[in-house]
């Protein structure tokens, strides 16, 4: 243990100071290279996200946790379900990134390819989403009660409450993801997943070495190579016992070889296929009405839209509840996001932090009766005010928003960090307008 006292030598102290730093930055590190590991168990790979949001290793802990459990654990959908709804969700972004990612993991976990050919091609329950994943990723205000009717009324095709409301929670999450995406640029970097490098099995992941998985593929090696100590050849019988072992390696390393092609051939074939059908995952195939999009709140016409406030119906005392009793569990993952992301250490003030949250509230419908929103203007200036806006309201790979010019002091975390603000802002939103539809249906 080091112990450094205020009134120790100022030499001393400072030693101490940046041992403890130091401490800590290797105990972060620890931590999002335990993150990755579980990342790469779970799927098969880090993905750009995951990558960007490790500057933040509390908040990426919680954002995995519950991505894996809507996406992977049990829940009343079947997986295929859950990655198509992910589909639509970033389609009506034009996310690329997340289309082909979930596309990728649609076809992996046994998903009808066909489906990929376009919405239509999807069964009628799931199209039967298509309206309300319309409204909530551009308009949330406009879900009511009789859009939760519409896909709960009797019938073949309809859906229980429990099967809606973890879709709720699918659309919701990809569509603030997809404003995560394209506020930290990840979708203009976006590369598709290559085939396996140097016709390295695909089973092979290039981490496992650093990680120090003993299974990880080695070169073949050439017989001379097999011979690790010198053998003395001073009789006949030694160098008779040689060859046969040089010969039976080079046999054993022929079987290998041609194992190794057979499944290679089968597994590229395999590849190839998927990522053909993959490429033809094109997100406008997954869109109907693309003219319908984001409007200003506060300039709508219909006045029978009212101002969604905040002591009617708020997170704490309703939506939490709600959603943990109708989907187990959901709602303390979703709390600890919330949480996570409003208290991670930041070189943003907690007012500063509480006027970006309540902004993208504001311009999505939703305000706080005890908030001044004079506040708002003093603290987020006229650019970094309109990118907000951007990456919460209409996040597009047409519209990628221009960086605020205040940005360029900052550090990439804390860039980060303001991104994902704005994410959990836009999420915890579209839970209320879609949570507060189903309390008036359960309730009428």
């Amino acid at each position: 243990m080091i112990i450094c006292a205020n009134k120790m030598e100022y030499p001393l102290r400072t030693q101490c100071q940046r041992v403890q730093k130091q401490v800590m930055v290797n105990g972060e590190k620890e931590r999002v290279s335990l993150l990755f590991m579980k990342a790469l168990v779970s799927t098969g790979s880090i993905d750009a996200v995951s990558q960007q949001m490790a500057s933040h290793p509390q908040y990426l802990e919680s954002f995995l946790r519950t991505q894996h459990y809507i996406l992977h654990m049990d829940g009343p959908l079947p997986l295929p379900y859950r990655h198509y709804i992910a589909i639509m969700a970033a389609a009506r972004h034009h996310c690329n990134y997340l289309v082909y990612l979930h596309s990728a993991q649609f076809l992996r976990v046994g998903g009808d390819p066909l489906w990929l050919q376009g919405l239509e091609a999807a069964p009628p329950r799931l199209r039967l989403l298509d309206h309300i994943n319309r409204v909530l990723a551009h308009q949330p205000w406009l879900i009511a009660c009789s859009h939760i009717q519409t896909l709960l009324k009797t019938g073949e095709q309809c859906w229980s409450l429990a099967e809606l409301v973890q879709a709720v929670v699918i659309l919701a999450h990809c569509h603030s993801l997809c404003s995560f995406v394209f506020g930290c640029d990840t979708d203009s970097e976006f590369v598709p997943l290559s085939k396996s490098p140097n016709g390295t099995p695909p089973t092979f992941c290039p981490f496992d070495a650093a990680n120090g998985n003993t299974n990880v593929p080695q070169p073949l090696a050439t017989p001379t190579e097999h011979i690790t100590r010198r053998r003395s050849l001073d009789s006949s019988c030694d160098i008779v016992c040689l060859k046969e072992r040089i010969q039976k390696s080079q046999e054993e390393r022929e079987k290998r070889e041609e194992r190794l092609l057979q499944t290679q051939t089968h597994q590229q074939t395999d590849m190839e296929e998927e990522e053909e059908i993959i490429f033809f995952a094109d997100p406008t195939r997954f869109i109907t009405d693309p003219d319908f999009c984001y409007q200003e709140f506060a300039r709508r016409e219909e006045d029978h839209f009212q101002v969604f406030r905040v002591q009617d119906y708020s997170w704490e005392d309703h939506g939490f509840s709600l959603v943990n009793r109708l989907y187990s569990d959901i709602g303390h993952l979703l709390d600890d996001r919330f949480r996570s992301v409003t208290t991670l250490p930041s070189l943003h003030s907690p007012d500063l932090k509480r006027s970006i949250w309540n902004y993208i509230h504001c311009v999505l419908g939703i305000r706080y009766d005890d908030y001044d929103y004079g506040e708002v203007n003093q603290l987020l200036e006229r650019d970094l005010k309109l990118y907000i806006k951007a990456v919460a309201c209409f996040p597009d790979a047409t519209k990628t928003p221009v960086c605020p010019l205040s940005w360029a002091p900052l550090k990439t975390s804390e860039r980060i960090h303001v991104n994902l603000l704005i994410m959990e802002a836009r999420l915890q939103a579209e839970l209320l307008y879609a949570l507060r539809a189903i309390t008036q249906y359960m309730i009428a």
